[in-house]
């Protein structure tokens, strides 16, 4: 019964995926094919040409996306999670290596999520950019307003992240639908016109005309990148649908719609080499023009919003996993978990799309700067799902090869081609990625420094409660210490004695654990220890997509513990450590004040464990790292 209410659910939640998962890679036959010419200067518009760029396209679609993503790195799911952050997780728990080597690993994955940073930039400026310049085609009296009204759409969108994107959502599916519809629908009508083009398929066409212009061919590989930007979306929101849905909108309705309106294109072309100005407009009759700016834009805006909820998910994955500090993240939903908002990066998002728009101007010099983060992040995974494959699959090291160095070549041409542009646009999203490996690698080598050094000037917890004795004034009610280091005396303690002259009844260490997986089941949230009849150890285990709430969670330690929950009995001490700068041999000065700025401006621990206000207290610390 139960598989029976699964398969009648896929198509809904198959359409559903449609407008999370698919928008980024639905909206690039508004510029891809453009650009895989334009990027081919002086190349004749004649049937071998057209037909050996439209195989490459074909076969990139079919071998990147087909094989690689949906075929084999949606089965390395970590609990049923996807995603470069959560394939790290899964490869830091499986891969049997030292300490020293996973440094190697965790570097690999920063580079892939700090790149998808920069995807989450370049998307929309090139998405909503790319579908209202198809005004120009309509008019040239609009060509002045088409940045303009680009970043109006834009701002508009961020504006609304804060308001969520739950009832908006339910209009995703069907407009996206709509939209791989109507794009299939134009490419039949064109391709029923000449369909020499279905030729395309043919792997031939693409051999023969790589031997035939080699030196043309890797120049438009970086613009063929274009058609499969997305792939990484695919893995990422595979927690959010699951695997089959994904698979079965994939081949069912994107893949077969993408192929025909890349073959419809290629056919305008034959007809008219001048379409070549904007052959994704040029297709679309006369009277439907309007009607499809609209659509596009609207689609442009679903990818991203696909994209902004990506960086999003995966900004609150590092901040539970210690790799970035903590943010404000405010919940947009009541029912859905994922929906998340935050504000510190919505703005940064915002001002960075205004920006790369007004210096850009068009989706074509967008273009340039576009493909060598995706290639890049493509990469990434290929390195860790091969990892993934040799220790969890416990494939033989000839077999994984054979598998992945086929995807590893072609997406190497892939960077190489993409970053011929550098000069040109390439450079943005690697700044944008250096200055997100810069922070996560400094925030994660700022915290075990911290750690390192509370742990060394502390007193061990167990001496200090066997040395107490009655010495301490004792006062009615329980004293929650929130630490990271469970071993040792927290500050907290240590300044609470100091200063107030007291102890509570009940001591209560509390320590978040955040596990490499995406949920901690119930039944194992929390750990707890009796060091004597005062004091406590709790350990709070989450996932890092669990939501952390420590006053929720204390309530099933104190029944483990056989204590009255009561929370007006209770208060929280938490250590405002203040870091400052030492001459050492932790890290370079210019990444400890990084660090230190970091530290001084994360939101209140208080905030992101939910704990109430009125039953915190925080006392000051200084830290010399």
């Amino acid at each position: 019964m139960q598989n029976t209410a699964k398969k009648a659910a896929l198509p809904a939640t198959a359409l559903a995926a449609l407008g999370v998962v698919f928008g980024d890679i639905g909206t690039s036959p508004l510029y891809a094919l453009k650009e895989s010419f334009h990027a081919a200067h002086g190349l004749g518009i004649q049937p071998e040409n057209v037909l050996g760029i439209l195989s490459i396209i074909f076969w990139c679609l079919m071998l990147i996306i087909s094989i690689k993503y949906i075929a084999i790195v949606m089965r390395a799911d970590n609990n049923g999670e996807g995603g470069i952050m959560a394939l790290l997780a899964l490869n830091l728990r499986k891969a049997k290596i030292s300490d020293s080597k996973k440094i190697y690993l965790i570097a690999i994955g920063f580079i892939g999520a700090s790149l998808f940073f920069g995807d989450g930039i370049i998307t929309p400026a090139i998405s909503v950019l790319s579908a209202v310049e198809g005004l120009s085609i309509a008019t040239n009296v609009l060509d002045p307003f088409i940045v303009p009204i680009a970043i109006v759409i834009v701002t508009t969108l961020f504006l609304m992240q804060k308001h969520g994107t739950a009832f908006v959502g339910k209009f995703f599916g069907p407009i996206t639908l709509l939209w791989f519809m109507s794009l299939g629908i134009w490419g039949v009508v064109s391709v029923v016109q000449t369909p020499l083009v279905l030729g395309m398929v043919s792997p031939h066409w693409a051999i023969q005309f790589i031997f035939t212009h080699p030196v043309m061919s890797f120049f438009i590989m970086g613009a063929v990148v274009l058609t499969v930007t997305g792939g990484e979306a695919l893995y990422a929101d595979m927690g959010h649908f699951g695997p089959a849905p994904i698979r079965l909108g994939w081949f069912s309705v994107v893949l077969p719609c993408l192929v025909l309106n890349y073959a419809g294109q290629g056919a305008l072309l034959l007809r008219d080499p001048s379409a070549i100005e904007n052959p994704f407009y040029l297709l679309v009759p006369s009277w439907a023009l309007y009607p499809m700016i609209i659509l596009a834009t609207m689609a442009a805006v679903i990818a991203s919003q696909a994209v902004i909820s990506g960086v999003f998910s995966l900004a609150r994955q590092a901040i539970q996993l210690g790799y970035l500090p903590r943010l404000s993240i405010k919940h947009t939903s009541d029912s859905e978990e994922g929906q998340i908002y935050v504000p510190f990066l919505n703005w940064l998002l915002l001002v960075a799309i205004v920006i790369l728009i007004l210096i850009f101007q068009t989706s074509s010099n967008l273009a340039s700067a576009y493909g060598l983060a995706v290639t890049l992040t493509m990469l990434c995974d290929t390195i860790l799902v091969s990892i993934f494959i040799y220790y969890a699959w416990k494939w033989s090291l000839p077999k994984v090869l054979l598998l992945i160095i086929p995807f590893f070549v072609l997406e190497s041409i892939l960077v190489a081609a993409a970053s011929l542009k550098m000069f040109s646009g390439g450079w943005v999203p690697l700044l944008i990625g250096g200055i997100a490996i810069m922070i996560l690698m400094t925030w994660k080598r700022g915290r075990e420094l911290t750690f390192a050094k509370l742990e060394q000037d502390t007193l061990s917890l167990d001496l200090f409660v066997r040395s107490l004795g009655d010495n301490v004034l004792r006062v009615p009610g329980d004293a929650v210490f929130l630490t990271g280091t469970p071993n040792v005396v927290p500050h907290a303690m240590l300044h609470n004695i100091k200063h107030n002259k007291v102890l509570h009844e009940r001591n209560i260490l509390v320590t978040v654990v955040i596990e490499d997986v995406p949920f901690v089941p119930q039944e194992e949230r929390v750990s707890v220890e009796t060091l004597d009849g005062a004091f406590y150890r709790i350990k709070i285990f989450y996932g890092f997509k669990d939501e952390p709430n420590v006053p929720r969670a204390l309530v099933q330690a104190y029944e483990l513990l056989g204590f009255e929950y009561d929370l007006m009995q209770i208060s929280f001490f938490i250590s405002r450590d203040r870091i400052v700068h030492s001459v050492g041999d932790g890290m370079s000065p210019w990444r400890e004040r990084l660090f230190i700025s970091m530290q001084r401006n994360t939101s209140p621990v208080s905030d992101f464990y939910q704990i109430p206000t009125n039953r915190v207290v925080e006392l000051g610390s200084q830290i010399e790292i």
